[in-house]
């Protein structure tokens, strides 16, 4: 069963509380597909299952409380804590996947934390990584919060009200339509990530965790 088929089954109320824990633990660091919950919940509440104001509070709500906690757990842990991921889970926390996120926090500082929300590699790595690094809290905090209801709110927004215009505007035309939507999100989604990953690309170090990040 897939997951958008599996939340259509489930009471409202268990879909914000999934919602919310997903993405939470995804924002901890531990890889969870919290931006299919996130995207598959806006639809529903397109449809009228859900209410998606609960379903955006609930999303940044979870993605802010478990980058805090992945900040204390990176803070604690330190580069150790990496190292042991990396040998446990390689094709997550390996020396060239946390190299790469080391390098955006290098160039970029605080605002690593606010744009990678919207980057897979970093939504799980960024709490963690900003308390290793000794990002300042404060600074950390504002970028979490600003960057969790950008992200999870505005996500929800516009999935919500492009299905509400989808739905009237295939009532009007065929299923030519859906074709050309469809197509056209799956185009804009792939040219996103693939800037996305071409920038994290150019600025790609070797090896883990080295010290505090220039912020």
């Amino acid at each position: 069963m897939h997951i958008d088929e599996w939340l259509q089954a489930v009471p409202a109320g268990w879909i914000y509380v999934t919602v919310a824990l997903v993405i939470g633990f995804e924002s901890l660091g531990i890889p969870l597909p919290g931006e299919i919950v996130l995207v598959s919940s806006a639809i529903l509440s397109a449809k009228g299952v859900v209410d998606p104001v609960w379903v955006g509070v609930c999303a940044s709500t979870g993605a802010i409380v478990g980058d805090s906690a992945g900040y204390a757990i990176g803070r604690k842990g330190g580069a150790a804590l990496f190292e042991r991921l990396g040998r446990r889970f390689p094709e997550h926390f390996g020396p060239r996947h946390v190299g790469k996120a080391e390098s955006y926090f290098q160039r970029f500082g605080v605002w690593a934390v606010f744009v990678g929300r919207f980057i897979a590699l970093l939504r799980i790595l960024a709490g963690p990584l900003a308390g290793a690094l000794r990002m300042p809290y404060w600074k950390f905090a504002v970028a979490n919060v600003l960057g969790g209801i950008v992200w999870a709110g505005g996500t929800t927004a516009v999935i919500f009200y492009l299905g509400l215009v989808a739905e009237k505007w295939l009532k009007g035309f065929s299923w030519v339509g859906l074709v050309v939507a469809v197509l056209f999100g799956i185009g804009t989604t792939l040219y996103l990530k693939r800037r996305a990953a071409s920038a994290l690309d150019e600025g790609d170090l070797q090896g883990v965790v080295r010290g505090p990040v220039d912020v």
